[in-house]
Parts: C-alpha cells; structure tokens; sequence
C-alpha cells in the first residue's frame, strides 16, 4: 500500500516520504520490523519505541511514524499522538475491515466476556450468519480459537483480526472493549454498530486516576458507536448517556422507565427466569447460569438485539440454549466428592460480592472462598475486598492472585486490614496451590468452595514471569492424590 493511503486521516506535522513509497507491512515492535515495513514509535509505560528506531530501520522498516524527528536519517512522518496514528494507519492498510462487518463493543467493569460470549452465540443462533469474538478468555473467528493476551489487542492486531474475520465470511464482530482501550485508542478508527455498557465499579485505579477517570474513559465508546445500550440500574449509565452522541436504548431490573425491563425475576440454583418487558410485549427468559447478574447480562444481550432489529422471541430462544463462560462460576468436575468446587474471575470488590451473594443463595452448607488480589495494581480495592470476603462467607482463605514484583506478604497485609475484627474464620496460606490442597482437605459436607481471582487465566505471574497454573489441574491432582490416599 502506498503510505500516502496509509496516512490518511491522520495530522502530519512534518514528514520526508515520497508519497508513494510501498508499505508491505506496520509493526510497532522493533523486533518484528521486516522488509519494507512501517515502524509506529509508540510510548509504553516500560519503554519507549522512539528508542527503538535504530533496531527497527536495521530489521527492514523503512520508513518511521512518530512524535520526535528521530536520530537516524531514515523517511519519517512526524504526528502529534502515534498511538492514535497506530490506530487509524492500521484500519487504512487493511482496508478497514470494521465496515465489513456489524461491530458490537460491550464495555464496563463486570460482565463483558460472558454478554460478548453470549452475544456472540445468540447472533449466530438467531441469524445463521457467522460471528467473530475479542476478548479475555479468547478470540474466535466463527469456531476457530485464536490466543489472547489483552481483554482488547493492540490496535495493529485488532485490525488484522477484524480483516481475518471479514475474509472468513463473518458477518458480526462481538468485542470486549476495555477501558485502557479506549484510553490508548486502540479502538480508534472503528465504527461500532452497537456499543453496550454493563456497570461501572471499582477496578484499574492503577491505571486510572480516580473513578471520574475511568468512566470517562468508557465513555469514549458512546462517541464511537451507532447505537447505545445502557445498563439503567448502574449509576454510572445517566452520566454516559448524557454525554452519548448516539440513540440510546436501555434495560434495567429497577429503574421502570428503561426500554427493556426484567419482572418476575426467580433465581435458582442453575439458571434465572424472567420476563423481559419492552414495548407492551412480554417475553419468557430462561438462561442456564444462576446469580441476579446473569439476569443483567441476559438483559444486555436482549437490548443488543433490539438495537440489531432481531425478534425477541427468538432472542430467547436462542437464550435458553446457552450456558455458562470458562471461569465464569464454572463448576469444576469433583467426582465422589461431597462438596462443590466452583472458579470464577472475580477480582473487583463489586464482582467478589455478586459471586458471594450468588453462591449464598443456594448453598446448602458453607461458603468457603479462596481468594487473592493483584500485586502492581490497584491497592485500594484490597480491603475492601477483604471486608466483603468477611462479610459474605464463612471461611475465608487469603492467598496469592498474580504478585507480579510486589512481596506477596504486602498484598495479604493490605486484605487483611479489611478484615479486621471480623468473626469469620481466615486462613492466611501465601502458595496459592497449597491454599487450594489446605481447603480441600478441610472440607466439610455440603461446602461450596470458590476459587476466586483466576477463572479462565492458566498462569500465575510472579516476578514478570508466567508460570502455568491452571486450577481445574490442581484441583484434580488434589483430588486424585487423596484417592490414592
């Protein structure tokens, strides 16, 4: 493509290329630059890719996007923001393949993987046509399954997904859209069909300045997209969609005024009913993953549809097939055991206390969580999340999330400030595995056992190292190994 296409719609400050110089490929890490391709210099928190013009013009770019006119005399475009440059170079090169596609983003603390997994499921039950999905637990392109590494890709990847996606015949993009994101315009230069907004709790304040910030920040979706669907009992949702310049469609379990409402809710053990009232109709909803928030999320998918124009009834047709998310309250397999062990994500205060409020609502004996909290992050939320833990269960287990390069013993330290005075029983067990083994050999008939923190992640981070640590394995290794006696 010839970088004059490629630039476009981006602000120049300064530039020496030939308008017509072929880019065969854009990279924003040096050590992927290859022959004839385009280097973005992007700053990172760690580093900065200005530092990184040398190894990349040396591995075959040849020409440099960027903030600062570089050392080396090499072709550059000089631009105000090269993360949004990234973003926008990145669309024109693969001939932005967002507007081959209806694109659907879903933003928000809690809840986006398993409304864009069900969303995603629900567009292809109901239309026959096939969906791709973006987001924690994976990435998909109809049913093949492409590794993650971030809720959203860098710009330059989520484009070439999107391209992969359109060229496979998928007619929808169903996408988690992340609030760092939006921030670092990964997302920019894409037209959202449908963006939808779940709620909005404490979590990212590493990252974030404050909760003003951070919604802020979710806000930009509302900016980008056709149509807005908002989560009307959320606070947060009058704020946004004040500030939306979209139509805006809402739903809500509360709030009577919301387009699409929930009555009659009935929680059960393995799945919700309700009806969901919209427009005079009233439509029976059945949807196998128990806990009021899976009312919510059923209410997303419902108001997404409607703003896509697809028939309710069939909406909840699709609905009553579908189940749970990997790592979503996900019921691990404990064969001749009399106690349930369940792994669920939960790593905000917010999502912690709908997974002990959840559990509580059907468990026959003991709530017993086993739970940690992120090192190099958010700092605030640990005792409060502790305090939740005290507050909801009846044994809590304290132990390592992903320590990263803080000293386990402080993240515990900062938990346990919450759960001063508390008469519930806590257990300090800093080996997350061990914790796992203390707990299974102490339990007690009819325990309900969550393993909170980790859900669909397979690894642990210690130090900036990935280990391999996948629960579902510790548990049946456990497991397995008291069999054996």
């Amino acid at each position: 493509m010839r970088i004059l296409d490629l630039l476009r719609d981006i602000d120049i400050l300064a530039q020496n290329v030939s308008p017509d110089l072929e880019i065969a490929d854009i990279c924003y890490d040096s050590r992927k630059a290859s022959k004839n391709s385009l280097f973005v210099a992007v700053r990172g928190f760690e580093t900065d890719g200005h530092r990184y013009i040398g190894d990349a013009l040396k591995n075959g770019c040849v020409a440099v996007l960027c903030e600062e006119k570089p050392e080396a005399d090499c072709p550059y475009i000089q631009t105000f923001d090269t993360r949004y440059a990234l973003a926008v170079a990145s669309a024109n090169f693969f001939g932005r393949p967002g507007d081959r596609l209806t694109v659907i983003g879903v933003t928000g603390t809690n809840g986006k993987t398993t409304v864009t997994t069900l969303i995603k499921d629900t567009l292809e039950i109901c239309t026959g046509k096939k969906a791709g999905l973006i987001g924690t637990n994976r990435n998909m392109i109809g049913d093949e399954e492409i590794g993650t590494e971030y809720t959203t890709p860098e710009s330059r990847d989520l484009q070439e997904l999107l391209y992969k996606m359109a060229e496979a015949g998928c007619r929808y993009a169903v996408m988690e859209v992340s609030s760092h994101s939006l921030a670092l315009s990964r997302v920019a230069g894409i037209t959202f069909d449908v963006g939808v907004f779940t709620n909005l709790t404490q979590d990212h304040l590493d990252f974030h300045r404050n909760m003003d910030d951070y919604l802020s920040a979710k806000a930009k979706l509302f900016s980008m997209c056709k149509t807005g669907v908002f989560n009307l009992d959320d606070n947060a949702s009058k704020r946004l969609i004040a500030a939306a310049a979209c139509p805006v469609l809402t739903f809500a379990a509360d709030e009577k005024d919301a387009d699409v409402r929930a009555e009659n809710i009935n929680l059960r053990s393995d799945s919700v009913t309700f009806d969901a009232v919209s427009s005079g109709m009233t439509v029976p909803i059945y949807l196998g993953i128990p806990g009021i928030i899976s009312v919510f999320n059923a209410l997303a998918v419902i108001g997404c549809a409607r703003a896509l124009e697809i028939d309710p009834f069939r909406t909840a047709n699709a609905l009553k097939t579908l189940k749970g998310v990997k790592g979503r309250f996900e019921t691990v397999p404990t064969p001749g055991c009399d106690f349930t062990i369940l792994i669920d994500y939960a790593h905000s205060p917010d999502a912690l206390e709908n997974v002990l409020l959840t559990a509580r609502g059907f468990a026959k004996g003991r709530v017993v969580i086993v739970f940690g909290c992120g090192g190099d992050r958010d700092k605030t939320k640990r005792p409060k999340m502790g305090k939740i833990a005290s507050r909801l269960s009846d044994l809590a287990v304290v132990t390592t999330d992903n320590p990263r390069t803080e000293n386990p013993e402080d993240i515990i330290r900062d938990i346990l400030e919450g759960m001063a005075g508390s008469i519930t029983p806590c257990q300090v067990i800093i080996d997350r595995r061990e914790a796992i083994r203390w707990v299974i050999e102490n339990a007690e008939k009819d325990d309900l056992i969550i393993l909170a923190g980790k859900g669909h992640e397979t690894y642990q981070i210690v130090g900036k190292t990935r280990y391999h640590m996948d629960e579902r394995e510790i548990v049946s290794e456990i497991l397995g190994g008291l069999a054996q006696g």
